[in-house]
């Protein structure tokens, strides 16, 4: 016989184990902590000893298995991060950038190809660091003086760009307490409505003084097709008629979410399509989260009539196109 809600719920809150746990792996995991931290601690005492170099870095990375992971403890960069900035030295051709990175030393001639480029993973960085010493010391220039290349300070978002520095990796204490700051704040920040390509788009709308609903329903879809409509971020000038819909996905960290939004974008397209034949469906798609993950790219921007990015001569692009169409 089934159980009565009732019955059930009051198995979760009587049974409830609070915060279960796996004691083989809470002990295994431990160890591992322990190890980062003994590697950190064995790491301040060589600098305090003889100094920060170069050098001492390189051989952290070379000599010690968790040589990165601990590099990136105390900088504060996150694992995710870290490879994104790896896939930007290898996607743009600057200069400065390649010289510093010593890029041209380790990237193959097959990989200058951008329009193919796939995120290395991160046993293929692993093995990188291990066999390859331009690599290595790539990395050791990237954290020691990334903050003073133009196009990483022009680029990279200030809240990850105050990780790079010699005061992080001299265990200074003040910047210390900036790392513990920001580890705390990270979701914090990531999550600020401000921080968003919506805000952007809304701003931009604004300023050109365009009506707009933003985060509603489209009307026939959700009359006719309740189950596969989706709310759209804007639309122009409002539900009941409207002319121009607009999608918004800025991304800077990689999900098999994204081929989930990518098929629903061209499920709405097609709905869009036929309940409204003449209205526009464009989409602003940026962040090197797409830029990684092409097969997921292709996908959504075949949901569009047309596709942004939040770069000026994009948004500018996007403004006279409003106004073309608006008048």
């Amino acid at each position: 016989m089934a159980k009565s809600i009732n019955e059930k719920v009051s198995t979760v809150l009587k049974q409830n184990t609070f915060w279960f746990e796996d004691r083989v792996f809470e002990e295994k995991y431990e160890a591992h902590i322990t190890g980062l931290r003994d590697t950190l601690l064995v790491l301040r005492n060589q600098i305090q000893n003889q100094g920060l170099t170069k050098e001492l870095i390189e051989n952290l990375l070379l000599e010690k298995t968790n040589g990165l992971k601990v590099l990136l403890a105390l900088t504060g960069f996150s694992n995710e991060t870290f490879k994104r900035l790896i896939t930007f030295i290898r996607v743009i051709d600057d200069e400065e950038l390649s010289k510093l990175s010593y890029r041209d030393q380790w990237l193959g001639e097959g990989e200058l190809d951008t329009s193919t480029v796939t995120e290395w993973q991160d046993t293929q960085i692993e093995t990188k660091i291990r066999e390859c010493a331009n690599f290595r010391k790539g990395i050791v220039n990237l954290f020691f003086e990334g903050s003073t290349v133009p196009v990483i300070s022009e680029t990279l978002p200030l809240f990850e760009l105050k990780k790079l520095g010699i005061s992080k990796l001299s265990f200074e204490v003040e910047a210390m307490i900036d790392t513990l700051i920001r580890y705390k704040e990270k979701g914090s920040y990531s999550g600020q409505s401000q921080n968003n390509a919506e805000v952007v788009i809304q701003e931009l709308l604004d300023k050109m003084e365009i009506s707009f609903e933003k985060s509603v329903d489209l009307n026939k879809l959700k009359e006719h097709a309740p189950n596969q409509k989706r709310t759209m971020d804007f639309i122009i000038p409002n539900r009941e008629n409207p002319q121009i819909v607009i999608e918004a996905s800025y991304l800077t960290t990689t999900s098999s979410g994204q081929g989930d939004k990518a098929k629903t974008e061209v499920a709405v397209s097609k709905l869009i399509t036929k309940h409204y034949p003449n209205a526009h469906f464009w989409g602003f798609v940026d962040g090197i989260g797409w830029y990684v993950r092409k097969k997921d790219l292709e996908r959504i921007v075949g949901a569009f009539e047309d596709v942004f990015t939040l770069k000026e001569a994009e948004l500018k692009r996007f403004s006279e196109s409003l106004t073309a169409i608006l008048g």
